[in-house]
């Protein structure tokens, strides 16, 4: 989105102001340089992240849920994995599911994601035999495979998981996920504690490197995301 929004750009530029094309050309070309060097990701990443940057496991109750946020899905050849990001998340699920049944309390642990990227498969059935593998028993998991965004998630998981005070709800997500996340639940009624599964950071560097693009591209969509969360309640959308 990024990338593409400064080609969007110049291409306008370059169309609107035709005696100044070298000009805009070179600042394009800057901008470009710019973000694929680093030099936007880190405090992007630093806004999107900020006070979710260590992971702290929270206090279990008799009866908690951990919720894990989908991701995305990746093809791999004829084969779809989830992506890096949820495989960090699928882990973190895990871990955290078996300490808390070391605790000794009642422990539930919902996937939440459909198919947004229309890949064929929802991103809760994508995840779950990766989760099961890592010690989650079957009877407690439960799959939430309709939702197409972060609200959608809350909302369908509000749906699942029933009155706010009957459950302690644990949110699992990256870091730069994490405050939308949070933000959505408690557009209905929870007060959930956060998980974070991984933490993104960015060097800058001289040449131009994917890495810096993909992490300006997740930290501007969220602070987007987020920035539209917030007109949406307060027009009352959400």
């Amino acid at each position: 989105m990024v990338l593409f929004t400064l080609l969007l750009l110049f291409f306008a530029s370059f169309t609107l102001w035709r005696r100044r094309r070298v000009q805009i050309a070179i600042v394009t070309v800057a901008l470009v340089w710019a973000v694929g060097a680093g030099w936007f990701a880190p405090p992007l990443l630093d806004l999107a992240q900020r006070g979710y940057d260590q992971t702290a496991t929270p206090a279990f109750a008799p009866r908690t849920t951990i919720v894990l946020m989908g991701g995305g899905t990746d093809r791999r050849g004829a084969e779809l994995v989830p992506k890096a990001d949820s495989m960090q998340r699928i882990a973190a699920t895990a871990a955290l599911y078996r300490r808390c049944r070391e605790a000794g309390v009642s422990c539930k642990v919902i996937l939440s994601g459909g198919d947004p990227q229309r890949h064929g498969q929802a991103e809760a059935d994508n995840y779950a035999p990766y989760v099961l593998t890592q010690g989650v028993e079957p009877g407690d998991l439960v799959r939430e495979n309709k939702s197409l965004n972060t609200y959608q998630n809350a909302r369908n998981v509000a749906a699942i998981v029933g009155p706010a005070d009957d459950n302690r709800l644990i949110v699992v997500t990256s870091a730069y996920h994490m405050r939308r996340s949070l933000r959505a639940f408690q557009a209905f009624g929870y007060a959930p504690e956060s998980y974070v599964s991984d933490v993104r950071h960015n060097r800058a560097t001289f040449f131009p490197r994917f890495r810096s693009f993909e992490n300006s591209e997740l930290a501007a969509h969220e602070l987007v995301g987020l920035a539209r969360f917030e007109v949406y309640r307060w027009l009352q959308l959400y």
